[in-house]
């Protein structure tokens, strides 16, 4: 099992992954640039997502909106920015390939001379006009921010979301914004995965004739910056909500790394899915939760693991967090049951088939194979993904759970309605949001 490729890289640093399949007549066209918030600075923050914003708005040779002319040709688009790539895709109908390609290099090649002051401002208040919908006026939706403040000290680069704090994108100027542009969107740090009806000669060279010539900026280092928790930091807000939610986060490895696989499955057997050890007993037994849900965030650098549980009315953020911690502890003790772990590698292999069932979009063939070239220079990894969890053991699970899971060592977020802090986990801080 794997997806089969060709990997090229043109003379200006660009990696082109081809993938030839013939079952439909459409071509994905995958564009990832190694570049998110986590290249960002302290007070300069946004800038990633910003320009996921700015790079619909129309370039030198296309100065209009981007979605338009590849809608009209057939195509569904989209992108998005995270803490490490920002990524933008088209599946087009195979005929209309080079359209997509022709629009993807000049953006990429001719964005700044067609960048405005007033694109600049619009695009500017669509991102906190975002922030607001998505963060500020959605309940329980400034705990992100909340958590990643206290996992990461504030000069760590996963200090901040993703959105940006709202005074950093007030008080951007274009010309940082330009500089940013010049930094990280150039060929040299950038992978372009084509997946679908292709011949792959063919569309090599028509990759290398639309973006063979942008020249090729300077190679990015990467960034490996170290963090640590050494207590429970007990935080907790007021909003706009009806019912008190707990949050529980530690520090976990990177994705890819050692011991990543075992807590994608020690999270899921622990809190995901109606089967889950948590919610049999915190919403179908005890009826303490309404829900209750667990993940292990793989970043580039390191990653966190996440547990997450709305107290049922009448019942305390005190009594859910000493049913999780009570769960971990057997979970540490006795591990997981066999077929626990069986379920959990389906569960994991039915995802990776998923993956395999469309060559474009979020998540598509085009998509892993640029997560792959772009996270480990190795875009055939996806069988060696997937042992990864095939490979996971009673006793590797349990491990991962006693070093990573560990009562004193993780952040302890309480967000409770407004006037009821007494409804917060004990001994909690009131947090600073921004």
């Amino acid at each position: 099992m794997n997806i089969s490729c060709t990997r090229h890289t043109l003379d200006n640093g660009l990696d082109v992954l081809l993938h030839e399949d013939h079952a439909c007549p459409i071509v994905a066209v995958n564009l990832w640039y190694h570049v998110g918030s986590k290249n960002e600075q302290p007070g300069h923050t946004g800038f990633a997502h910003l320009f996921e914003h700015l790079m619909f708005e129309g370039s030198q040779h296309h100065d209009h909106g981007f979605f338009k002319p590849l809608q009209g040709a057939g195509a569904t688009l989209n992108g998005s920015t995270n803490a490490d790539r920002t990524n933008y895709w088209e599946v087009v109908p195979s005929g209309a390939l080079e359209l997509a390609l022709w629009m993807e290099s000049d953006r990429m090649g001719f964005l700044l001379p067609a960048q405005t002051e007033a694109k600049f401002t619009n695009q500017r208040d669509v991102v906190l006009n975002e922030r607001r919908q998505n963060y500020e006026n959605r309940p329980y939706g400034l705990a992100p921010m909340a958590l990643l403040a206290a996992l990461f000290p504030p000069e760590h680069p996963y200090h901040w979301t993703t959105i940006g704090n709202v005074a950093d994108i007030e008080a951007v100027k274009l010309d940082e914004v330009r500089a940013f542009f010049r930094r990280y969107y150039h060929p040299a740090n950038a992978s372009i995965a084509l997946a679908g009806d292709i011949n792959p000669d063919a569309a090599l060279a028509l990759v290398n004739r639309y973006f063979g010539d942008i020249e090729a900026g300077e190679r990015v280092d990467p960034i490996h910056v170290d963090a640590a928790l050494s207590r429970d930091v007990r935080i907790q807000f007021e909003d706009r909500v009806e019912l008190p939610r707990l949050y529980l986060a530690w520090i976990t490895p990177a994705m890819f790394a050692d011991d990543d696989a075992d807590l994608d499955l020690a999270t899921d057997l622990l809190a995901n899915g109606k089967t889950s050890r948590l919610y049999r007993r915190l919403v179908f037994d005890e009826r303490l939760a309404t829900d209750v849900s667990a993940s292990q965030n793989s970043r580039e650098m390191m990653g966190y693991a996440q547990i997450t549980a709305t107290a049922a009315p009448g019942h305390t953020l005190a009594e859910l967090e000493q049913v999780i911690f009570e769960e971990i502890a057997r979970l540490a003790d006795s591990g997981p049951t066999d077929e626990e772990i069986d379920r959990g590698r389906v569960q994991a292999e039915t995802q990776f088939m998923f993956r395999l069932q469309t060559v474009g979009g979020f998540g598509g063939k085009s998509d892993q194979l640029n997560a792959y070239n772009v996270f480990l220079k190795d875009p055939a990894y996806f069988r060696k993904d997937l042992e990864r969890y095939q490979a996971c053991t009673k006793a590797s699970l349990q491990a991962v759970v006693r070093r990573y899971l560990d009562p004193a060592r993780r952040v302890t977020l309480s967000i409770v309605p407004h006037g009821r802090v007494q409804l917060a986990a004990p001994d909690s801080t009131t947090a600073v949001v921004s």
